[in-house]
């Protein structure tokens, strides 16, 4: 398993639990306002951290950090990422896993096997954008909708998210958005920040009217609908 990144401390990524953070390169998706370029796309002779020295980290730290945060690319990509977790639960750490739901099966045997305590799953968009929103040309969304089903079961703590950037996300998006999530989940809605590391330049966030805006709509059929970062 090869981690291409390693943030050793983090407040924000994991709710209420002071944790780390790996990033796996890898993804199935290439979403334009994505800023891990490098993890989409990954270079096979770019450095990665040695999985020794990570879980030294982990022993060094056990009773001062809580939890890892497995976030990519997309980490489910990887077949062997149970063998992993399997590794950093033995050490007593929570884990929270990032993904953008397109391997449902690989994310309903993590959380069976309880492997995964925390699932936060981007929604990219609306059902009829998702294709664009993700970077590709088709997409088939039998998978997400699994992943979707799945999580609202509560088997596990989890968020629905999405990255709202201007070009993609307008008021027609968010109702259908609304419509096909609604329920009591948890969501989050955080802004696009464009960095050079982002896939495509040139976006941007929409303004803090309309991310207001967009809240309150989808409150009316997601009541939890939070914003994080703003």
């Amino acid at each position: 398993m090869k981690i291409m990144g390693l943030q050793k401390l983090t407040l924000l990524d994991y709710p209420e639990h002071l944790a780390c953070t790996i990033f796996l390169g890898g993804c199935n998706f290439s979403c334009p306002f994505c800023h891990n370029r490098d993890l989409v796309n990954v270079d096979p002779q770019a450095p990665t951290v040695d999985e020794d020295d990570f879980f030294s980290l982990l022993k060094k730290r056990q009773g001062i950090l809580e939890g890892v945060c497995i976030s990519g690319g997309e980490p489910l990509l990887h077949a062997d990422l149970p063998v992993l977790i399997s590794k950093i639960k033995a050490l007593g750490y929570l884990v929270k896993l990032d993904t953008n739901g397109s391997y449902p099966e690989r994310l309903e045997q993590l959380v069976n096997q309880k492997l995964v305590d925390y699932v936060a799953m981007d929604i990219k968009n609306a059902p009829d954008r998702y294709a664009m929103t993700a970077g590709l040309k088709e997409l088939d969304l039998a998978p997400i909708q699994r992943s979707i089903a799945f999580l609202k079961q509560g088997v596990v703590p989890y968020e629905f998210r999405t990255t709202l950037v201007a070009e993609f996300h307008d008021m027609e998006a968010i109702e259908a958005i609304a419509s096909w999530l609604e329920g009591d989940s948890p969501y989050y809605l955080q802004c696009f920040e464009d960095r050079d590391t982002v896939i495509q330049q040139g976006l941007h966030a929409p303004t803090r009217e309309d991310i207001l805006l967009f809240q309150k709509r989808l409150q009316t059929k997601i009541p939890h609908t939070y914003l994080r970062g703003l």
